[in-house]
């Protein structure tokens, strides 16, 4: 017997799969980080072009729908079960509602009944590569209206866009060399950890460090060794942290290490735990190559911006330099 095509998209396991659909999303890192001019163009061109009063691009994460540009709205998040969106990614195809009114899944909903009075919706869920749908590109007006197959296909292809933009985010924030996210990205990463002490008390330490005279293996053994050791530095640091934890690239052979929900003592062991791994660490393809490298170590205290707790853990990984190399220091303890 043929199923009907209503029914069709039930059997896709990736549309049930709330736990990998999840997964899909954080890889994208992207909730939570400020506008970006890619996605603010797209949201302008779909009110432009759709003749729309409200336009998103909406991410729905475990318990919310968050937004990552939005025209039309004076919120940032609302509550997932509520959200238009949720429904947009059940199935592979657009969702169109002419008239919310005379929709039982939305007369109802506070966003009609009430602020923004969303009238008539139409929606395309993001689709990863993978088969995933993170969320959805919406344009939504406040009257009943319908919108044409050459709009509805117009939209589609601005969820292409989008979809297209978050991957090419994703490639910019990683070093390719050692697989460690981006000096940017990191700084991000950070500003998130010191939102979460101000708002939930939760603390967080950085360690900064960097391999010790690395100049020395540039100049000894050449830049594709150099980078061999880069490489090597990336994976073996990746293996030891927790998925929870950020691994950056400062620049040259400076690395540093976020850890939410830890303070001092635990970040002084697992800097710990990285130096020694480095210090024993095989370089391949360079059996002749050992090195060693230097750490420093600042815990998240209250009122402490972004500059200043970069600033103690670096004082820390000087502090560490000039006391011999190979050593972890922490700010405001160990520095001498």
């Amino acid at each position: 017997m043929t199923l009907a095509r209503a029914e069709r998209p039930l059997l896709d396991p990736k549309l049930q799969d709330e736990p990998a659909r999840q997964a899909a999303l954080e890889r994208y890192d992207v909730l939570d980080t400020p506008p970006e001019e890619p996605f603010e163009r797209i949201t302008a061109l779909v009110k432009t072009v759709l003749d729309v009063p409200i336009s998103t691009i909406s991410l729905i994460d475990t318990d919310r729908q968050w937004f990552k540009s939005q025209i039309g709205l004076d919120f940032t998040q609302s509550s997932r079960d509520s959200s238009f969106c949720t429904q947009t990614i059940r199935t592979h195809e657009p969702l169109l509602i002419p008239d919310t009114h005379a929709d039982p899944r939305f007369a109802e909903n506070p966003a009609v009944v009430g602020p923004p009075f969303i009238g008539s919706y139409l929606g395309v869920p993001l689709q990863t590569p993978d088969g995933y749908n993170i969320g959805s590109l919406c344009a939504m007006d406040h009257v009943a209206r319908s919108f044409n197959p050459h709009q509805i296909e117009m939209l589609k292809s601005f969820a292409g866009i989008v979809v297209d933009e978050l991957e090419l985010r994703n490639l910019a924030r990683l070093d390719q060399l050692t697989g460690a996210i981006s000096r940017r990205s990191f700084l991000e990463e950070a500003s998130r950890a010191i939102a979460r002490l101000s708002r939930y008390d939760r603390p967080a330490a950085l360690i900064m460090f960097d391999i010790d005279h690395f100049k020395l293996i540039n100049d000894s053994y050449g830049h594709p060794a150099g980078d061999a050791v880069l490489s090597a530095v990336g994976a073996t640091c990746q293996s030891l942290i927790r998925n929870s934890d950020s691994f950056g690239r400062l620049g040259g052979e400076e690395f540093a290490i976020l850890l939410p929900d830890t303070g001092r003592t635990n970040a002084r062991a697992a800097a710990e735990r990285c130096r020694e791994a480095l210090a024993q660490m095989p370089i391949p393809g360079h059996p002749e190559i050992h090195i060693t490298a230097s750490f420093g170590i600042a815990t998240l205290t209250p009122n402490t911006t972004i500059e200043q707790w970069l600033a103690a853990a670096d004082a820390a990984l000087y502090a560490a330099k000039r006391n011999g190399r190979n050593q972890s220091q922490v700010a405001g303890v160990d520095v001498k």
